[in-house]
């Protein structure tokens, strides 16, 4: 495993995590703490800034569930995946870190993801698994196809956007473990966290069956 693909793989998801997380905490010093609007594309930038910086180099994963998927689908190895998982939550428990630096504890606790009001855990399990077979089925075929390939950063991101609009009410949206687990490690937040580890890695697996069941026999 190349250092290089590990560090870009930390780094990007270093990028993520604190350009998402960091727009929850100024979108709230702004007077706008529900505002939806500007944390989806705060996270959809993040990534989109991740992946050009760093996608060519590792693949631009920064997300358990993503390794997951290319595993599954033979772009990647098991022992490869185990390094990525590391690097990743590396980067997501340094971001985190920047940000306890700059602000607090209770600052960093307020960016974790957390169920939205009368959600149940088993339906906050589902939005997060459907979501993320969402996600990597669009990863899965923009980096593969050849008429997409060269928007695929911008698709990518953009779907992560959507998937913000859509499930911050909801389950405060991960769909990716690292995500909620490195501001979970910084601050201090574990209540109903197994779904956000757990939902995501699901949704991946069904993400890379929806791709297949679609893609069969497609020679693109």
């Amino acid at each position: 495993m190349s250092v290089n693909k590990l560090a870009a793989e930390l780094l990007g998801t270093y990028v993520l995590v604190l350009g998402g997380t960091a727009t929850i905490l100024s979108a709230a010093a702004g007077g706008a703490p529900s505002n939806i609007l500007i944390v989806a594309f705060g996270f959809g930038l993040a990534l989109m800034a991740g992946l050009y910086a760093f996608g060519e180099v590792s693949g631009g994963h920064f997300n358990p569930a993503v390794s997951l998927a290319m595993v599954l689908d033979k772009r990647l190895d098991p022992m490869s995946m185990a390094g990525y998982w590391v690097a990743q939550l590396v980067g997501a428990t340094l971001a985190s870190l920047t940000l306890l630096i700059a602000t607090s504890t209770e600052a960093v606790a307020s960016t974790m993801t957390t169920f939205g009001q009368g959600i149940e855990a088993w339906e906050a399990f589902l939005f997060e698994v459907v979501f993320t077979a969402i996600f990597l089925a669009v990863i899965l075929k923009v980096t593969k196809s050849e008429n997409s390939g060269k928007t695929a950063f911008l698709g990518i991101g953009l779907t992560l956007t959507m998937i913000h609009l859509v499930l911050i009410p909801f389950t405060g949206t991960s769909v990716n473990p690292v995500r909620s687990l490195g501001p979970g490690i910084v601050g201090g937040v574990w209540t109903d966290q197994w779904v956000y580890w757990i939902a995501p890695l699901v949704g991946a697996a069904l993400g890379w069956g929806l791709y297949k069941l679609v893609t069969s026999g497609d020679t693109e």
